[in-house]
């Protein structure tokens, strides 16, 4: 009998550690994924703000861009894996034709983990009149899901190298996808396969020469095409077709 329970001890103890070594390795794992992730090119921001220009996180990490007298309002996902920082040059240029700005940061620098990042934004700026949702890669897709479910608040969706897996196709929002010539990073098929999603009347923009990368500033993705166009010129040209779709 006692060499059974010996036995069992022995199996019991051994299974144990297997599980918690499991763990472990998935913990491991887990943490060098999450904290791998592309950073802010702040040198390359610097150089392309205007001189003087400062921004300031709130506690929750969001960054809120003013314009003066704004009527209207873009709340912007990051793409996956990238600091949020990355696209301040973005919000920046359109803050500058006048439209209010916020961007948020997700956990981890995923949009996966708060897709509902947009709570209460609204609340906070009455004066906004009409309100835009939009992101970048994964980002843009969390966007779209969370408009799905929020359609009567919003008029319309930014999608930038990204589509969106919620239908809204019977929705009357304006919606305009942007994507580079050299993009390699989206999967085109799924962008084409995804596009039965948006409204029939949405508006496509293809950037020539542009990018994955360049609607923020972080450097070149992996994987991602060859730009012939600078990521300067991408970000202020995304920016016109923003603001000519909110006018």
């Amino acid at each position: 009998m006692k060499f059974l329970m010996d036995k069992l001890k022995r199996k019991i103890f051994i299974i144990t550690t297997s599980v918690v070594l499991a763990l472990a390795i998935i913990v491991g794992a887990c943490a060098i994924y999450l904290g791998d992730y592309y950073r802010a090119d702040n040198q390359a921001i610097g150089a392309f703000l205007p001189q003087g220009t400062t921004w300031q996180e709130e506690p929750s990490g969001r960054i809120v861009f003013e314009a003066e007298g704004a009527t209207k309002g873009f709340i912007f996902y990051p793409g996956g894996k990238v600091e949020h920082t990355a696209y301040v040059p973005l919000m920046q240029a359109c803050a500058e034709q006048g439209i209010l700005c916020v961007l948020v940061k997700m956990p981890f620098n995923l949009a996966v983990f708060d897709v509902n990042a947009a709570d209460g934004i609204q609340a906070e700026y009455p004066e906004i009149e009409d309100w835009y949702i939009g992101g970048h890669s994964l980002g843009g897709s969390m966007a779209a899901s969370y408009l799905a479910d929020n359609v009567n608040d919003y008029e319309g969706l930014v999608l930038l190298g990204s589509y969106s897996t919620a239908d809204l196709s019977d929705t009357e929002l304006n919606v305009l996808s942007v994507f580079g010539s050299e993009d390699k990073v989206m999967n085109r098929k799924k962008y084409d396969d995804n596009k039965c999603n948006l409204p029939n009347d949405f508006t496509e923009m293809i950037i020539d020469g542009g990018c994955h990368s360049y609607f923020g500033m972080y450097g070149a993705q992996d994987g991602d095409g060859t730009p012939t166009i600078t990521n300067e010129a991408q970000i202020r040209l995304t920016a016109e077709h923003i603001v000519k779709m909110m006018d």
